[in-house]
């Protein structure tokens, strides 16, 4: 059983808040799209999703694989249950004193049972990916170079997340070459991000670590 100090427990309850809330906005802001090159499009979750898969490498780093697995559940739970609550408010009866809000708020939550099961299918299997990755390319590059490690890891896990989300979700609504499009520019453009937020994931490495140097990897 690993051990932690109230000062360890403290910092990973933190990170772990900062991983589901990046997680859930991923989830539901990314259902806004903003303007990118070439007339393409590109959703704000780009922002935030690559922390959600660059906060288990980091925790792994620290606190090992246990713990990064406990975090990929974690989300798990928690996205089934907001897709559960979702699902159970939309089919609730509104109150006519708050008619005024049902168009836009059955819109935006109003996810189809196809998409909700194609986000926690894809999100469950990419993140448990990406922690078996990155510490399977740690045993054979050694414990320097995290940037290159996490960049291996999330390289097959955001390829693995977006393949998947993609086609269960809208496999037979575009064309397999429009769909292939797709999810090529959406993996180039999350493990972007996921490399430019490289120092961040040095930062918390840090922050994590404190004066403690170790590093454990059960």
């Amino acid at each position: 059983m690993i051990q932690l100090t109230e000062h360890s427990f403290k910092k990973i309850v933190i990170a772990l808040a900062l991983y589901l809330t990046s997680l859930f906005a991923a989830n539901t802001l990314g259902l806004k799209i903003m303007p990118f090159f070439f007339g393409s499009h590109l959703s704000v979750a780009v922002f935030s999703f690559p922390i959600v898969f660059l906060m288990t490498d980091v925790i792994g780093e620290v606190y090992g694989k246990r713990i990064a697995k406990f975090f990929v559940l974690a989300g798990f739970i928690s996205t089934a249950l907001f897709i559960l609550y979702s699902f159970l408010s939309l089919a609730l009866p509104w109150s006519e004193a708050g008619l005024w809000a049902k168009e836009g708020y059955n819109q935006v939550f109003g996810i189809s049972i196809r998409i909700a099961i194609a986000s926690i299918v894809a999100f469950l299997i990419a993140e448990y990916q990406d922690v078996l990755t990155f510490f399977f390319v740690r045993e054979k590059l050694g414990v320097k170079q995290f940037w290159l490690r996490s960049l291996l890891s999330n390289l097959w896990s955001q390829l693995l997340d977006t393949t998947i989300f993609m086609v269960i979700a809208f496999a037979g609504i575009y064309e397999t070459k429009t769909l292939v499009s797709i999810i090529i520019t959406w993996w180039l453009f999350k493990v972007a991000m996921g490399a430019l937020y490289t120092p961040l994931s040095y930062l918390g490495i840090y922050l994590l670590r404190g004066k403690n140097k170790t590093t454990l990897t059960s």
